[in-house]
This record gives C-alpha cells, sequence and structure tokens, in this order.
C-alpha cells in the first residue's frame, strides 16, 4: 500500500489525544489501525499507551480496548483470541499492543509462554527505549550509552540492547518483523502480511520519544530514517525463526553512527571512546544479520 493510499483509509485513532507531539508511538498506532482494519481487538499494557488512549468509554481509538497489568499483555491477549474463537468471531483481529518496558523486561515471561504455544494473535511492541511513562527509566531495551532518569550524568546505560528479535526467532513463530514511522509503505506491508498469517506474529517499530530523548517534535521521522541508514535499526522480516530477509536496505555505504546519536540529548557529551565503541557493537550487528540472511538464502 502506497502512503497516497494509506491516507485515504478511515481513520481508527481520534484527533486530541494526549500523546506529546512528535510521538512515534502515537504515529506507529495509527499506521497500524489503518492497515488493520476496523474489526480489531486492542490488548493493552501499562505504557505510554495506556494514557494516550484513555479510559473506556472516552478512549482515543475507534475500536475496543482491554487495558491489563504490566507484566500480563501476553496471557490477556491469548485469552481475548480464544474467547472470541468461542463466540465465532475467528476474523476478528487481535492485537496486543506493549512498550518496551511490557515486551523486553516485565511482560517477557508472558510474551515467551503466547509465542511458544503459538497463540494466534499480533503483538506489537512500540519501543521507545526507556519507560518513558512512569518517568524516564532505563530498560533493557536503552541502548549503551544513553541517559536516563536512573542513568543521570555522569551515569549512562551500561551494556546491549537486549535483541529481542533474536529472542522471537528462537521460538520459532511463524513471522516477526522490524518497522519504523519512517517507513510507512513497509510498515504497512508487514502489518498487512502479519494479518495474514495464523498464529504467533511479533512486529517490532523503533518509536522515537521526544522528551525522553531530547529531540524536537520534528526530528522523528528523521531520527527514525537515521536508525536505518547508519545500521542501528535495520528493517528485515523473519519467516518461521530461520528465513531472514532485508525489507529496506540503506543505500549505499552506511551512515556514520555519530550522525544519529549527535541530534538526541541522551547521549549528549558521549566520549568519543563510547561513540565508537557503540559503532562497533551496531558494524557487529549487522555483519551477523548479513550472515544471516545470506545463509538463508542459500537454504532456499
Amino acid at each position: 500500500m502506497r502512503i497516497e493510499e494509506m491516507n485515504r483509509e478511515p481513520e481508527m485513532l481520534y484527533a486530541g489525544h494526549n500523546a506529546c507531539p512528535g510521538c512515534g508511538a502515537a504515529l506507529a498506532v495509527r499506521y497500524l489501525t489503518k492497515a488493520l482494519g476496523a474489526n480489531l481487538a486492542l490488548v493493552l499494557t501499562a505504557s505510554c499507551w495506556s494514557i494516550i488512549t484513555g479510559m473506556p468509554p472516552l478512549t482515543a481509538l475507534k475500536c475496543p480496548i482491554l487495558h491489563c497489568p504490566f507484566p500480563s499483555a501476553g496471557s490477556v491477549g491469548s485469552g481475548v483470541r480464544r474467547g472470541l474463537n468461542v463466540k465465532g468471531m475467528h476474523d476478528t483481529t487481535v492485537v496486543v499492543l506493549a512498550g518496551d518496558g511490557g515486551t523486553f523486561d516485565i511482560g517477557l515471561q508472558a510474551l515467551s509462554g503466547a509465542a511458544q504455544r503459538n497463540e494466534d494473535y499480533i503483538f506489537v511492541c512500540y519501543d521507545n527505549e526507556a519507560y518513558m511513562n512512569t518517568g524516564m527509566q532505563t530498560s533493557s531495551a536503552t541502548p549503551f550509552g544513553a541517559r536516563t532518569n536512573t542513568a543521570p550524568y555522569p551515569l549512562f546505560k551500561e551494556g546491549q540492547k537486549k535483541d529481542i528479535m533474536r529472542i522471537m526467532a528462537a521460538h520459532s513463530v511463524p513471522y516477526a518483523a522490524t518497522a519504523t514511522v519512517a517507513f510507512p509503505e513497509d510498515l504497512e506491508n508487514k502489518l498487512k502480511k502479519a494479518q495474514e498469517i495464523r498464529g504467533f506474529r511479533f512486529i517490532h517499530i523503533l518509536s522515537p520519544c521526544p522528551p525522553g530523548w531530547g529531540t524536537e517534535s520534528s526530528d522523528t521521522i528523521h531520527l527514525s530514517r537515521l536508525a536505518v541508514s547508519t545500521g542501528f535499526f535495520p528493517l528485515y522480516e523473519i519467516i518461521n525463526g530461520v528465513s531472514w530477509k532485508m525489507t529496506c536496505q540503506p543505500e549505499g555505504k552506511r551512515t556514520p553512527l555519530k550522525d544519529y546519536l549527535s541530534s538526541q540529548r541522551r547521549f549528549k557529551q558521549m566520549e568519543d571512546i563510547r561513540v565508537d565503541a557503540l559503532q562497533e557493537e551496531v558494524d557487529h550487528d549487522w555483519e551477523m544479520l548479513m550472515e544471516r540472511i545470506a545463509a538463508s538464502k542459500g537454504c532456499e
């Protein structure tokens, strides 16, 4: 679906919601609901989006919404799917929407269980790389070197960002993919593809957070593009845990990671030695991804 066609799709997100200006997560869910259509049931765990949408009956979305506790989104999604099946509503698409806290950390156990059981719904993680709704604390999705309110200057996040996509691949789920709002056609295509597949599907969307990242609200799309062009957040999909495919290849040589880091206050005053260390990490992960993609082509 092209962007012009996407814009003609009915809006499922009301204007005047509670998201911050430039919120990547709000734009991601706008595209998500346009792609999946009105026959949609949404499970929301504690996150920015549980505030953005508000409480029923005054919600920001034109679809049924069920709020659930932080650790239980994966389990609640399973119950909603099975309940709808009992009622004969097999065509209703069930989506579990969680932030990185409800996916990488607090929600990982229920997520893993649902993936292992191959529950028939789409789990969407909008990843703003910290616990933004509760004060911008570090999560295991926070990248190395970033500052949060639990790692103030001169402290910074130690250790690598958890590789949630490899965790999903290890569960051999039918479909997993990464996406950003800077490439809406790619995001829409992946959501449409996921909707046609049965079993557990996982979509990981990088979602810049202006107040948490220390950026201007107008920079959300630019930052999302830089994340892809630097290789910091490559766009790819995984089928059944074994077939890896790049969906948006950066043109020419990848952009230096410093261009991406320098536009965010959370990386302000990051020492060159740490910038180089993070660049090495990104380069290593990129090479590993290319090897997996090449190996997948060899098995076709």
